[in-house]
């Protein structure tokens, strides 16, 4: 807990989730303009960023449960091919599944929405190498829980998530308020791909 890097970490990755359009800002604004309300933005921000909170607190889980059984080299083995596979996935076929929510739907539609596309991202399966000297200690399973392990976690989801949400908000404003979507025509970064190379090149690390 005194080593601030591991929590650096979290809060850069809830950023760089945060910069993506696909994970929230994108459809918050658009929403905006389709009812021609700011408030709308800005209440749209809740269910993004709750839906992306679970997704990440749904892998956390498993990483946890995980952690109670497998020895820890097996577990971070096992989490990097996992990495690998899902970014071989993502390069071939993530587009193709894009989730489809109308400019018509509600909050609740809105936070499926966020951790569906979360989940099909792999955004909290890139926390994994993070995750587990953060949350697991080298204790036996009955001890985890009194290790802490509980609240470290819920901490770690706050500040990926609180990251996350303080950069959606801030470039839904900016989009929203000045810029409008028209700059998105003139050009940006293919976030995508640097993605795919980020679970690849994690998944690497894990393995060797």
């Amino acid at each position: 807990m005194t080593d601030p890097s591991p929590w650096l970490v979290l809060a850069g990755l809830g950023a760089f989730h945060g910069i993506n359009p696909a994970m929230g800002w994108l459809f918050a604004v658009a929403l905006g303009f389709n009812r021609d309300s700011r408030r709308v933005v800005w209440l749209s921000l809740i269910p993004i960023a709750a839906g992306h909170a679970f997704s990440i607190a749904v892998v956390l889980a498993a990483v946890l449960a995980l952690g109670t059984v497998l020895d820890r080299r097996l577990l971070d083995m096992s989490a990097g091919i996992v990495l690998l596979g899902w970014a071989f996935y993502y390069a071939l076929y993530g587009h193709r599944h894009r989730v489809r929510v109308g400019m018509r739907t509600g909050m609740g539609g809105l936070a499926l929405w966020s951790f569906m596309m979360a989940t099909g991202h792999g955004a909290g399966l890139m926390l994994v190498p993070v995750l587990i000297p953060l949350c697991l200690s080298a204790s036996p399973a009955p001890e985890l829980v009194s290790a802490g392990s509980l609240s470290i976690s819920l901490a770690a989801v706050a500040v990926h998530t609180g990251a996350m949400l303080a950069v959606t908000a801030a470039i839904a404003g900016v989009v929203y308020e000045w810029l409008g979507l028209g700059f998105l025509r003139r050009g940006w970064i293919n976030l995508d791909l640097i993605w795919v190379a980020a679970l690849a090149a994690t998944g690497l690390l894990l393995i060797f």
